[in-house]
């Protein structure tokens, strides 16, 4: 959209009606989205995606026509969230040429609105080595997992065959010394209950 010099001498870059974040990241190939949020009372205004370093000369991509209605320009679209107060821009299909500055922008009879974004694209091979790594990364993660089962069985293999039989025959131990210690006692004592028997059995017989 073209707007007249006068119009473009009254424009605000960085109105703090407008707001956005300083930067964004995509990968090429990939899209990116940019939120930008304004003040109540611009919801019916013109909003729109402009490319340039100078506000004032900025080249408008894409811009909604004061509705909820999605537009969409040439690999980017714009779609207004007037009850949120936002409007969201995407960039898709990113080449390493379009990063650059931005604008998010509201048209205004007086003075128009923007906040300033910088747009960065990273190659393509280098979110193919992220990719990787990260597959990597859950392939060391599952192959760590499945190595530590077999010493799981080889400690449970150890506890059945090893340990148990080492407490079976500890507890047997101490129950056979117990047996050892309270046999004596019942030896010496069996035979003065048997001559007690006998001796009153001898003076209860007639002679």
């Amino acid at each position: 959209m073209w707007l007249p010099p006068a119009l473009l001498l009254l424009s605000l870059p960085g109105c703090l009606s407008i707001r956005g974040p300083e930067s964004v990241w995509g990968w090429e190939r990939e899209s990116v989205s940019v939120q930008c949020h304004y003040d109540p009372g611009w919801e019916t205004h013109q909003k729109w995606w402009c490319r340039g370093a100078r506000w004032a000369s900025c080249r408008i991509l894409v811009q909604t026509q004061g509705s909820e209605r999605e537009e969409k320009g040439a690999r980017v679209s714009i779609k207004d969230h007037q009850r949120n107060h936002s409007f969201t821009v995407t960039m898709q299909e990113l080449r390493p040429d379009d990063a650059d500055t931005y604008w998010c922008g509201i048209e205004n009879p007086g003075a128009n609105l923007g906040t300033q974004i910088k747009v960065t694209v990273g190659p393509r091979e280098a979110a193919l080595a992220v990719v990787g790594s990260q597959v990597s990364r859950k392939t060391t993660t599952s192959r760590l997992a499945a190595s530590s089962r077999p010493h799981s069985r080889t400690h449970y293999v150890l506890l059945v065959f090893l340990k148990v039989p080492f407490l079976l025959g500890l507890i047997g131990a101490v129950l056979w010394l117990e047996e050892r210690q309270r046999d004596p006692a019942e030896q010496r004592g069996q035979p003065i209950y048997a001559n007690l028997s006998s001796g009153l059995l001898t003076k209860d017989t007639p002679v």
